[in-house]
């Protein structure tokens, strides 16, 4: 068992959830001013959440993860090669709130309409869809032992705990708003009554700086609180007392999403945001297992068929249900490096993508059972850029996330880092057969 994390418990488990029927919803951009609709499908167990952008070409399709964070400023976007999405917080936090685990979500523009500045409006389309159980389970993962985030005057620790409560302190110079704390403990109830109609909010002098930026272009008061110098400018009152802190623990709970499952925790936030909202839960993932091997080169040799000099994986570090993480360290002594090219050594394209498919094999061989009787052959690839080149004393980092897994067909998705620039990235169709 990795360090720091049960096994998923089956007390706990519960039938993952999509929604019943196609529902949609329109507005503007908060920060982009664009408006867009965004259409709600149901999607089958174990897809996950998933955006697509129809407006683009080929329709492009990507996943809200940690590792796809792309911009926290006064938001959480996500980004995967060039296909982008802004303001995703709100529309998660719902989904999250809902216990919606499997869901296709249609855009037809950059960003999610911000709507009234909370999750209601999401969590009122879904309800107005319905959601439904499906025929797999999923268990939340939990804390064994503490884990704190300090930085910048921010600070947020995570407790183990039965089920996920948080705790958000928020904190300003200004007379109308001094500091503020609330606690819940998240149920589907309690969301849907307390935490999601709390709206986002911003002060006035805020204001000018964040359009300079090219920010808040379809800010209003239709759709945020704005404080000023005489205490609330809007005409609507405060929907809760402690309204703006709730509005932090919707945020969080977006983020949270972002991990990917259920997760129980006692959190306690202090002055927290979007930025170190993700490199608080990007620790967590670590220290529950993200950067620790989770498979030495032993166990690797134990479940893939390839040997040395083709063997182009060192370590899996993350192994989920559907995503798994493994690196290759490319060293000077590479048998490749001696022709390609000789006083320039360049780590051949191809080389690269077959690392990424090793990697992706190993998670399809570890879903089966007699592992050591199939073999995967890859069928298809597609969709491959090459970034950056990769050299001696590199070491490449390949995420692969399962997107299609039907009988022995699979398509997975896979994307190579050098540190934290993507230099690779393609989407492979592979069989699995016996041997």
């Amino acid at each position: 068992m990795t360090k720091g994390l049960r096994n998923w418990s089956k007390k706990v488990e519960r039938p993952q959830k999509t929604i019943a029927g196609e529902t949609a919803c329109s507005g503007i951009g908060l920060h982009s001013g664009k408006t867009s609709e965004v259409r709600f499908l149901p999607a089958k167990p174990d897809k996950g959440i998933v955006f697509k952008r129809t407006d683009l070409k080929g329709s492009p399709s990507l996943k809200p993860t940690l590792d796809s964070v792309n911009y926290t400023i006064h938001q959480t976007s996500i980004r995967e090669g060039d296909t982008e999405v802004l303001t995703v917080e709100h529309l998660l936090c719902a989904a999250y709130g809902m216990e919606i685990d499997n869901m296709i979500v249609e855009i037809n523009g950059p960003e999610i309409p911000i709507m009234d500045g909370s999750a209601k409006p999401f969590m009122e389309a879904f309800n107005n869809a319905g959601v439904v159980d499906q025929k797999n389970s999923c268990s939340p993962k939990t804390l064994q032992h503490p884990v704190k985030y300090e930085k910048d005057g921010v600070c947020i620790a995570a407790l183990p705990s039965d089920s996920l409560t948080i705790t958000f302190g928020i904190q300003y110079d200004h007379p109308h708003l001094l500091s503020q704390y609330a606690r819940f403990e998240i149920t589907p109830e309690v969301f849907q009554n307390e935490l999601a109609p709390a709206r986002t909010y911003s002060f006035d002098e805020w204001v000018k700086p964040l359009r300079k930026k090219g920010l808040i272009k379809g800010g209003s008061l239709e759709n945020a609180i704005l404080i000023g110098e005489n205490g609330l400018v809007n005409k609507e009152p405060l929907r809760f007392k402690d309204e703006f802190a709730r509005h932090k623990i919707a945020d969080m709970i977006g983020n949270i999403a972002m991990l990917g499952y259920p997760l129980h925790a006692d959190i306690y936030a202090f002055k927290s945001g979007h930025l170190h909202n993700v490199q608080f839960l990007k620790k967590l993932r670590k220290e529950v297992g993200g950067l620790k091997p989770a498979f030495e080169i032993a166990d690797i040799l134990k479940i893939m068929p390839h040997r040395y000099p083709f063997l182009l994986v060192d370590r899996i570090l993350e192994l989920e249900e559907n995503r798994v993480v493994g690196t290759k360290n490319v060293t000077i002594n590479e048998p490749f490096f001696a022709g390609h090219f000789p006083g320039h050594p360049i780590m051949p394209g191809v080389l690269i993508v077959e690392s990424m498919a090793q990697v992706g094999g190993f998670l399809l061989l570890h879903k089966v059972d007699q592992s050591d009787g199939k073999i995967v052959y890859f069928t298809k690839i597609a969709d491959v850029k090459f970034r950056k080149p990769v050299t001696p004393g590199d070491q490449l980092r390949s995420v692969v996330t399962l997107v299609k897994y039907k009988k022995n067909l699979c398509v997975i998705k896979g994307q190579a880092f050098v540190g934290r620039d993507l230099v690779c990235e393609g989407t492979l169709t592979a069989m699995m057969v016996d041997k």
